[in-house]
């Protein structure tokens, strides 16, 4: 399976902001936009320019694809798959990103960055609904209920949770409550301009 293996803090200082793809590093003084706010590549190249309308729809989708941690193939299924759900395309898209069983243990706090999410995914140590799952990109759906194999409490605080996740102390479990809304993603994202790239 093909997947993005270089620095990832490379990836959030292309996009000039924080995308969040090293856990608790993100939050440090280590952080690469923090230290070094400039993009990778020659001295000679690293010089900011301003985008051409084509150029900022681009960047804009580069950007969530790098958040998610997905390739062109499968981002664009995902683009064809909202845009045929009766809806606002944009945040179709962003709805189906985030209930990725990938994104559902990070949002929960299982993991402390999606490539760590996914990585425990492989492994086997998470099951949905009683069953192992180690697919990334399975779609969690309302009423499933998400267990890590070693994990007997919440992984993070209940008041911290997203509203649409809930701790099953009977099942001590996460439980999905409700698909997450556009309000429940909280990353500087221009959905529209994603759209709108595809629909050129």
């Amino acid at each position: 399976m093909a997947r993005y293996t270089g620095a990832k803090c490379k990836l959030c200082r292309r996009e000039g902001q924080k995308l969040f793809l090293k856990g608790s590093r993100c939050l440090s003084d280590k952080c690469a936009v923090t230290r070094r706010n400039q993009p990778p590549g020659p001295k000679h190249l690293r010089t900011r320019r301003g985008y051409s309308e084509y150029g900022r729809h681009l960047r804009e989708k580069q950007k969530v694809k790098r958040i998610y941690g997905i390739l062109e193939t499968q981002f664009r299924r995902y683009y064809e798959e909202a845009a045929r759900v009766k809806g606002v395309t944009g945040q179709t898209l962003l709805i189906i990103l985030e209930s990725r069983l990938d994104s559902v243990i990070y949002a929960a706090g299982f993991s402390a960055s999606r490539a760590e999410a996914r990585q425990k995914i492989r492994q086997n140590k998470i099951t949905v609904n009683g069953k192992s799952v180690n697919i990334p990109s399975y779609q969690v759906k309302p009423n499933d209920v998400l267990k890590f194999v070693t994990v007997e409490t919440a992984p993070r605080p209940e008041d911290e949770m997203p509203t649409w996740l809930l701790w099953d102390k009977n099942e001590k479990g996460i439980k999905m409550n409700s698909l997450p809304t556009r309000d429940d993603i909280h990353h500087e994202i221009n959905e529209q301009l994603i759209v709108e790239y595809y629909s050129r």
